[in-house]
């Protein structure tokens, strides 16, 4: 039982940071430190990651008419601007396939550290500061995801892919920064954050499960099962709240989270050794 509540907390940390550009990663090693799930080590690597799948439900789930390409009730029966849609998506993907995850296991043994992900919140946390101060002076060019090209996607692909390299970066946080950059309004950038995650984080996520072998324990399994489904519940709320909150405000408050978080982190660790 105690375990399962672990697993509840690790769940409501993973759906708010997720989709929050304040890094998961981050947040999950900092609270592994506190809590730690008495599991085994190959299970944790595991549960780590594919508790993710709980948060690409949501967006699923919330986003269904937006992503869904086919019209079963009405004509035409394809919809042609989702299916391009996901084209831009797949080429936002290729950076991380190219690179991301033929080198997964070289980037998780180098940069799997508390010193990069302080590093990678704070720098990122400053980023954002810099682009929403340029942005003011800037109407964006991008309002609908229909304007995207493909360049774009493309580059904001390679932002993404800085997240895969350096854990604290934020996956959603390196491609608003990326998307805005290119003159991507907020709603537009971070709704292709949003489906720019369901193909990542899947792959992410059974890539990892095939790693493992899927050998978990009857009680890892519920383990996992009770941590997606709670982050599936809290990731529907913190999107919709995200979606709320940047149709009137920017991203300058998750910038100054972030460089105070860094700073807390690496304080931490240097008094903790």
């Amino acid at each position: 039982m105690l375990e399962i509540l672990k697993a509840v907390l690790f769940g409501i940390v993973q759906g708010i940071t997720e989709w929050l550009p304040i890094s998961s990663t981050g947040h999950m090693i900092l609270l592994n430190e506190f809590v730690t799930l008495d599991v085994s080590p190959e299970f944790l690597e595991a549960f780590l990651v594919v508790i993710q799948f709980g948060s690409i439900l949501a967006v699923v789930v919330l986003f269904w008419k937006k992503i869904f390409p086919f019209d079963f009730k009405g004509k035409p029966l394809i919809k042609k601007d989702i299916f391009v849609l996901w084209f831009k998506i797949a080429t936002a993907c290729i950076p991380a396939v190219l690179i991301g995850m033929p080198f997964d296991d070289f980037f998780e043994a180098h940069f799997y550290n508390y010193v990069c992900v302080a590093i990678a919140l704070i720098v990122f946390g400053v980023l954002f500061l810099v682009v929403e101060n340029r942005n003011k002076r800037f109407l964006p060019k991008v309002t609908e995801l229909s304007q995207m090209t493909y360049r774009m996607a493309f580059i904001i692909g390679i932002w993404q892919l800085a997240a895969a390299v350096f854990p604290g970066t934020s996956r959603s946080g390196a491609t608003i920064v990326g998307a805005l950059l290119l003159g991507v309004s907020r709603t537009a950038a971070a709704e292709f954050t949003f489906f720019l995650a369901i193909p990542v984080m899947f792959g992410a996520s059974i890539l990892k499960l095939a790693k493992s072998g899927f050998s978990f324990s009857g009680g890892e399994w519920m383990i996992l099962a009770v941590g997606m489904a709670v982050a599936f519940v809290v990731s529907v709320m913190v999107i919709r709240f995200l979606m709320g909150y940047i149709k009137k405000h920017d991203f300058k408050v998750f910038g100054w989270y972030r460089i105070g978080l860094g700073i807390l982190v690496l304080g931490y660790f240097m008094l903790s050794m």
